[in-house]
């Protein structure tokens, strides 16, 4: 079998992680495997792991470029001839859509996100098959698109349990970790996450400061990088961590690339997103590691966590309810690794779009 995979970037993201495991995994089984993207961070490793990445710009909205773009991958495509394309954002979708129109190769889409509801997202559903991540995309797309139920599959984001695993983790690296940070005997909630509003770290604050009159010894991380256009919204955070009196409990960390180990060394971790995670991969990365978490009551997320068994959930803003959430989570003790192996693991993703591919074929 021959696998092109189609996206805009290969930078990080759940995307990009994703299609860069999948690549590896075809390759593993001897399947062919071609990415189609224009290049980023993480093009290199689809070489590295034996696939082939081309680097086309199938990112650019550019409608002027579009005609010289689409001819240039129908060469690419037929020269490839591959038996199934597999397209993940609507750029590509729409550049392979024109492109394949005489080649007519096998179309599969997944829809990553609950993008808006317009003619320009409808081209997701335009595919031999469509993969939704999480039963609420599936929904999403439902009542916008009236996909047809035979058409759709659900196939959650493959966690891998090599390095989401209790018993792989750097124990020095937690170690020096937690003497850096002063965070020895500390009750520690992370929340892992690029700072952006999105995140809503207002209502995450806001709660460690209700919980830490209860548990007075809590350390919050707050685990992810900055661009230069959300410093204003970085400083902000700051300002209310200090009219919290929250200054000697709350630690900015920046991107890291241990994250294994920071849900390990944590007793709760929140995702607190305003938006609803088309997955939340986090959450399930989180729960791998056998620590419980609190997540806003929307999206994906509703698919992995057990309320009561290895989290809860929260409305959006309550900061009250989240505190109190965290409070009770704190005595949690369950096998999270055993749960996520069974239903989130990369080797259940892996199979499951084979099985989509087979049928389509």
């Amino acid at each position: 079998m021959r696998i092109v995979q189609l996206l805009p970037e290969l930078n990080e993201g759940g995307v990009e992680r994703g299609v860069v495991e999948l690549n590896r995994e075809y390759v593993k089984k001897a399947i062919e495997s071609y990415v189609i993207s224009n290049g980023g961070k993480l093009d290199n490793q689809i070489n590295i792991d034996g696939g082939t990445h081309i680097k086309f710009d199938v990112c650019s909205k550019n409608i002027f470029t579009s005609f010289s773009r689409i001819n240039k991958l129908k060469k690419i495509l037929k020269q490839i001839n591959p038996d199934i394309i597999h397209v993940r954002s609507r750029v590509p979708a729409w550049l392979v859509y024109f492109a394949n129109k005489k080649l007519n190769i096998k179309v599969v889409s997944t829809v990553h996100g609950f993008n808006s509801v317009s003619f320009y997202s409808k081209i997701m559903q335009n595919a031999n098959a469509v993969i939704c991540v999480s039963g609420s995309i599936k929904e999403y797309i439902q009542k916008h698109y009236q996909t047809p139920e035979n058409k759709i599959t659900i196939i959650p984001r493959g966690i891998d349990l090599d390095v989401f695993n209790p018993k792989n983790i750097s124990n020095d690296f937690i170690s020096n970790f937690k003497k850096e940070n002063n965070l020895e005997n500390k009750f520690i909630i992370s929340s892992v996450g690029r700072i952006t509003q999105l995140k809503d770290y207002e209502t995450f604050i806001k709660a460690v400061s209700i919980v830490k009159n209860i548990i007075p010894n809590v350390k919050a991380l707050i685990v992810g990088g900055v661009r230069s256009d959300k410093e204003d919204y970085l400083n902000s955070l700051k300002k209310l961590i200090i009219e919290l009196d929250l200054k000697d409990n709350i630690i900015f960390t920046g991107s890291q690339s241990k994250i294994a180990e920071i849900y390990a060394l944590s007793n709760v971790v929140v995702s607190s997103s305003k938006k609803p995670e088309s997955f939340g991969r986090a959450v399930a990365e989180s729960i791998a590691m056998n620590t419980p978490v609190i997540a806003t009551n929307h999206g994906g997320v509703k698919d992995i966590i057990k309320e009561n068994e290895n989290g809860f959930f929260f409305e959006v803003g309550n900061e009250k309810e989240l505190a109190n959430n965290i409070i009770k989570s704190k005595n949690f003790n369950f096998d999270g690794y055993t749960y996520i192996s069974d239903n989130f693991s990369l080797e259940n993703m892996l199979e499951l779009n084979l099985k989509v591919y087979r049928r389509v074929l």
